[in-house]
């Protein structure tokens, strides 16, 4: 079992920026991969970011391409979640997930374990 702890959420004026944590714990060396998801209320969880835990390659949604951007720290057991130039429309409940195997696409829930509890970013207009 692989246990998930979401930190750094928050409010924030539009255009401000967050650092998002995520620690891993329990059985860490089964971890292929390592992302972010979000949702907001009344809509669907959807991919933010994710990295492979190895290799350190990243994917990201285009929605926030060029304004987030996932690391990890292996040493640690730790994946964050760098967000600048946040809008409004960035405000969800971020979780942080993570996936034993590789799946066909790594940015689908379905591909992922084990999940975080949450936390929840603001962005104010």
């Amino acid at each position: 079992q692989v246990q998930l702890a979401e930190s750094g959420g928050g409010l924030v004026q539009a255009g401000g920026s967050l650092r998002l944590s995520c620690a891993a714990s329990g059985r860490t060396s089964a971890i292929y991969i390592m992302g972010w998801f979000r949702q907001a209320p009344g809509k669907e969880r959807e991919f933010v970011a994710a990295i492979k835990w190895n290799s350190g390659s990243t994917y990201t949604a285009d929605s926030v391409k060029g304004r987030f951007a996932i690391s990890r720290d292996n040493a640690r057991n730790t994946v964050s979640l760098q967000m600048n130039s946040l809008k409004p429309e960035d405000t969800a409940v971020y979780y942080c997930a993570a996936a034993r195997y590789s799946g066909p696409y790594s940015t689908m829930t379905f591909e992922y374990d084990y999940w975080g509890q949450g936390t929840q970013v603001t962005v104010s207009s």
